[in-house]
C-alpha cells in the first residue's frame, strides 16, 4: 500500500518535472521572440522619426488635405 503510493508520487513528480522543462523551453523561446519584436519596434520607431526629414521637412500638423 505505502509502496504503491510512493510509486504514484514518483510518477507524478516525474511528469511535473517534464512539464516544467517543457514550459521553461516555451518561455525561453517566447523571450527570444519578444526580444526580436522589441528590436523591430525600435527600428520602426527610428524610421518613423526620420521620415519627415526623408520627405523634405516636417509638414504642418494642422494642414488641411488638398481636397478641401
Amino acid at each position: 500500500m505505502i509502496e504503491d503510493r510512493l510509486v504514484d508520487i514518483e510518477i507524478k513528480l516525474f511528469y511535473q518535472e517534464e512539464t516544467i522543462k517543457e514550459l521553461n523551453s516555451v518561455v525561453c523561446e517566447q523571450q527570444k521572440q519578444i526580444d526580436q519584436l522589441e528590436l523591430v519596434c525600435k527600428v520602426f520607431e527610428s524610421q518613423i522619426k526620420d521620415l519627415p526629414e526623408a520627405i523634405g521637412g516636417k509638414p504642418p500638423l494642422n494642414e488641411k488635405p488638398p481636397h478641401y
